[in-house]
């Protein structure tokens, strides 16, 4: 397999794996090796993934709380003719993860933005549900108070599409109680949990069921979750 040549001045939007490292494509790898540098939400998260395929690169971080001040220097870097590589601690980045404002100031200044495709928790998890998926609405992460969230699904309770959200395992019972609340038990979910790893769990039924589930099996609480409720 020939090795990828980059693009001068080009900002790559690389996805990496969201659990099992087996997944990143030989392009990814490629581009993380040769770009003059890795812009990353954890220097050390990422840090570990290029130690377990032998990369060794530069780095600097980009995420929520600097992503404004930083857009600068990438598009200087970019104008230059310098390569970089734009990667999140798991998935495909800007997806309800830090990235936006940065590739949106690349691309008004008229630079080369080029996807590296790959791994995307939501995508995957859609994949498997057993759910409509010619039309979907991505509403990112439910809000962490019970109230707010309630509000939130409340104003989803007509949409016809298939809803998928992201969401912390450890508040599960309390979230899919306020499916219950709002949208009534019988509405059918699907919970995807850490997939692509050792313990990846995907279950589905009514809301109200689910939660019965939930409350008998603690180890249901941990790791990364995709929550997809039919529309």
């Amino acid at each position: 397999m020939s090795e990828t040549t980059l693009t001068p001045a080009t900002l790559y939007i690389v996805a990496t794996p969201i659990g099992n490292l087996g997944d990143i494509s030989q392009r990814a790898i490629d581009i993380l090796t040769q770009v003059d540098v890795i812009a990353c939400e954890d220097t050390r998260h990422t840090g570990k993934l290029l130690s377990a395929f032998s990369i060794k690169n530069k780095t600097m971080s980009l995420h929520d709380h600097n992503e404004r001040q930083r857009q600068d220097q990438v598009a200087t870097m970019l104008q230059e003719g310098k390569t970089i590589a734009l990667v999140s601690d798991a998935g495909t980045p800007l997806i309800s993860d830090p990235g936006f404002h940065l590739v949106r100031h690349c691309r008004s200044l008229g630079l080369q933005v080029s996807p590296i495709p790959g791994a995307c928790a939501a995508i995957s998890a859609l994949s498997v549900a057993g759910l409509p998926t010619d039309r979907f609405s991505f509403e990112g992460f439910l809000p962490s108070k019970s109230g707010a969230r309630q509000a939130t699904l409340t104003a989803l309770a007509d949409e016809s599409r298939t809803m998928v959200f992201y969401d912390a395992p450890r508040r599960a019972i309390d979230t899919v109680q306020d499916i219950v609340t709002t949208l009534g038990g019988e509405r059918y979910i699907v919970i995807a949990r850490e997939l692509t790893k050792t313990f990846e769990t995907i279950h589905s039924d009514t809301a109200e069921n689910l939660l019965t589930w939930l409350e008998q099996d603690a180890n249901q609480l941990k790791g990364e979750m995709v929550l997809i409720i039919e529309g």
